[in-house]
């Protein structure tokens, strides 16, 4: 699959979504795009996002 670019909009919707602790499959729900292209921005923006299965402790 190709990737596409992501726009501004969509970088500020991330930052939002990561600040309300949105799971990262939620956010890859609501923003169209996959899981690790989720967590690839995330990580270049320098965001956390939680996977519903990542374990506390």
């Amino acid at each position: 699959m190709a990737r596409r670019p992501w726009s501004f909009k969509e970088d500020r919707r991330l930052m939002e979504l990561a600040k309300s602790s949105t799971s990262l499959e939620e956010a890859a729900k609501l923003l169209g795009r996959s899981p690790d292209a989720i967590k690839r921005m995330a990580l270049r923006l320098g965001l956390s996002l939680k996977s519903k299965g990542a374990k506390k402790g």
